[in-house]
């Protein structure tokens, strides 16, 4: 970053020759909700906490490392008025004897992550190991921090879900920025470091670009690591600069699927109901 210049996440900056956040030391800037279990989160149609009783304590984190065209969450840009939690009010929520698991999204986790580790031990600590730590992001983390993340989840019996948006790095740059190489490169490694029952990974199926080809190369990839990953394949709605689009084809969603299920043995459709089905 040059002087005065914001990282690409928002939440860093340089000034007088240091690179500063916008955030104090132990805190993030988030806002935390308890979610009724069972929950919609993508992991749901497998994990066995969100067929417990209780919540998932959802925890929202503001900034992102990519910057989609079709982000579904895009109020995480909103930085200059976002909320803040401390460590101890998050771990102190997550204490509370109705919640069951622990999942952070956004935006995405990795622009926080020296925070939600932090966190995540102590509430493995203090809890006695009772609570489940879930990852839901793209995946493109420092990968001695990912490993780290991965560890926590395997401990706790939680999960570690990939956004695997795309599988051409040129694809991956027109529609989000950046190349995803390195959810590739993360996701093999987690595999390899012996975490790999914690593995999950979703793919948004954006109308006309992510395609049955897309798809089955993705596939290939999850397969030569596991055929056994859950894969979630995910209809689009159109949001923030695609807003032109159409919600995913039907046809489209069908060949993606038959493309998935050639190389793996569990994949699921979510966000059925954005075709009239159920879900």
């Amino acid at each position: 970053m040059a002087p005065g210049e914001l990282g690409y996440c928002g939440l860093r900056y340089h000034e007088a020759g240091r690179r500063r956040t916008r955030f104090p030391k132990n805190q993030s800037l988030a806002y935390m909700y308890l979610d009724p279990l069972p929950t919609n989160c993508c992991a749901a149609w497998f994990c066995e906490g969100s067929h417990e009783r209780g919540y998932n304590l959802a925890v929202f984190f503001y900034g992102c490392n990519f910057d989609c065209l079709y982000c579904q969450n895009s109020s995480h840009k909103e930085i200059a008025g976002a909320p803040g939690i401390s460590v101890e009010e998050l771990v102190g929520a997550a204490l509370d004897p109705r919640v069951r698991c622990i999942c952070y999204f956004g935006g995405s986790p990795e622009p926080q992550f020296p925070f939600a580790l932090q966190v995540s031990r102590r509430i493995i600590q203090e809890s006695g190991n009772r609570k489940r730590i879930c990852w839901e992001w793209n995946g493109c983390g420092n990968p001695v921090l990912v490993r780290k993340a991965a560890e926590l989840s395997w401990r706790s019996g939680g999960t570690v879900k990939f956004d695997l948006k795309c599988f051409h790095p040129n694809l991956s740059s027109a529609l989000c920025g950046v190349s995803n190489r390195r959810a590739f490169e993360n996701f093999s490694m987690i595999a390899e470091a012996g975490y790999r029952e914690v593995l999950t990974a979703t793919t948004l199926l954006v109308p006309f670009y992510v395609d049955a080809a897309e798809v089955e190369s993705i596939a290939r990839f999850i397969s030569a690591v596991d055929r056994n990953i859950p894969y979630s394949l995910l209809v689009f709605h159109p949001d923030f600069f695609l807003k032109d689009l159409p919600i995913t084809p039907r046809k489209q969603v069908e060949e993606c699927y038959r493309a998935a299920k050639a190389h793996l043995e569990n994949v699921n459709v979510g966000n059925k109901h954005l075709l009239g089905l159920v879900d």
